[in-house]
């Protein structure tokens, strides 16, 4: 078995030529992209020709940030039930929620029952590269995890949403959206504008992680890699990380025959409709930081805030030498919660979900749900041709308790 030694050194011989391929490479880029930069928000592109109406807003954060926003109403109109706000997780944006056609998607059906739907786009994303300061060549402007996601983004939306409507909200999120929000309300934020918080694949503890791309990738300290080499910003779509795929689908255990499957495990109900959706409109960048921030969260099976691998760095930040934890035993007992988590999701581990369960132990009886999905991967919660079925109408059936 090789060293660790051998394995940085492995990969840093393949991060120099990664940082090559960047001067050689021009990144991926899909044709949304070009629409968005003609003005084609998702407004106009996607929810307005099906007939719903939709504004467009914009959101600044305190540390700057200026995120993408969309508000969408029921076809019917008259009198919205309480606002429902989307999160959409890593590597994807607002668009989650329209990968499937109207009357399956979940942003539509709930315009359909009569919900005052927010879209949100993360920071780095499509719909949100904009700084009152940075430009998006500037490394200052990706030195971020989702420490910032959950303590700046998530509550200026909410409080955005909140000053908008005047009322409190439902919070939907999927993957590492359900992350930033078990982070915010276990430090006391936001309870008082939540009505309900919905986890879609809740990924908090991550552990028992089995997907192969993902292990592997922390396995070869890839984020690590990226960070020592001073590439600030991972998109998908770019050379260095298109090189680093291509080395990992020669390893024997990586099926790269199926991307989608060797990334979230064993999808269930993917049609090729929903797969072209996905293609034409994610990947989405991240920062280099909040990979290896969750890479820390699988080594060590804790949820703690990104660790600076140094005690002065810690002191000088967290006023002590290892990172706080977020301390989940201390969400609001009485919060609604909904869960649901599937049998073959390689990130979302069903041995992770029960230690969270676990931690959720004395949370009040009536006021959380969960749901076990046989058959259910990661991808399958918001492209699957039977989710309306299997996952959305059962959450209308949670939402309508608390309106």
């Amino acid at each position: 078995m090789a060293s660790n030694l051998q394995i940085v050194v492995s990969f840093l011989v393949c991060g120099m030529a990664m940082v090559d391929a960047l001067s050689h490479s021009d990144s991926v880029r899909f044709v949304n992209f070009s629409a968005a930069a003609a003005g084609h928000g998702v407004c106009r592109s996607v929810v307005e020709p099906e007939g719903y109406s939709c504004s467009e807003h914009k959101v600044t954060t305190k540390d700057g940030y200026i995120l993408g926003m969309q508000r969408l109403a029921s076809k019917s109109g008259g009198r919205s039930r309480k606002p429902v706000l989307l999160q959409h997780g890593l590597f994807m944006d607002g668009m989650t929620w329209f990968l499937l056609p109207p009357g399956q998607s979940l942003a539509f059906l709930l315009g359909d029952n009569g919900y005052d739907v927010w879209i949100t786009h993360g920071r780095g994303s499509k719909y949100s590269r904009g700084h009152v300061s940075y430009d998006l060549d500037d490394r200052a402007y990706w030195d971020w995890s989702w420490d910032e996601l959950a303590a700046l983004d998530l509550p200026a939306t909410v409080d955005y949403i909140y000053n908008q409507t005047k009322q409190k909200m439902h919070y939907v999120g999927h993957s590492q959206g359900n992350l930033i929000a078990l982070a915010a309300v276990s430090k006391g934020h936001l309870v008082n504008k939540l009505t309900s918080v919905t986890l879609l694949c809740p990924i908090a503890y991550m552990h028992h992680m089995s997907s192969l791309l993902m292990r592997g990738s922390i396995d070869l300290f890839f984020a690590e890699g990226f960070y020592w080499l001073k590439i600030k910003e991972f998109d998908p779509n770019g050379g260095p990380a298109q090189k680093f795929l291509e080395k990992m689908c020669k390893l024997q255990f990586v099926d790269c025959n199926n991307l989608m499957t060797a990334l979230s495990g064993k999808n269930c109900c993917l049609k090729p409709s929903a797969m072209d959706s996905f293609m034409e409109n994610e990947p989405q960048p991240t920062s280099t930081k909040n990979l290896l921030h969750l890479s820390q969260m699988v080594r060590r099976g804790t949820i703690a805030m990104y660790d600076y691998d140094n005690e002065d760095q810690n002191v000088k930040r967290y006023g002590q030498p290892t990172p706080p934890v977020y301390d989940i035993t201390q969400i609001p007992k009485d919060l609604p919660l909904y869960l649901t988590y599937g049998s073959t999701d390689a990130i979302t581990s069903a041995k992770d979900v029960q230690i969270l369960l676990r931690s959720l132990k004395d949370h009040m009886g009536d006021k959380l749900v969960s749901q076990f999905i046989d058959n259910y991967a990661h991808a399958d919660y918001v492209m699957a041709d039977n989710a309306r079925e299997k996952v959305y109408e059962p959450l209308l059936g949670f939402l309508k308790l608390y309106n």
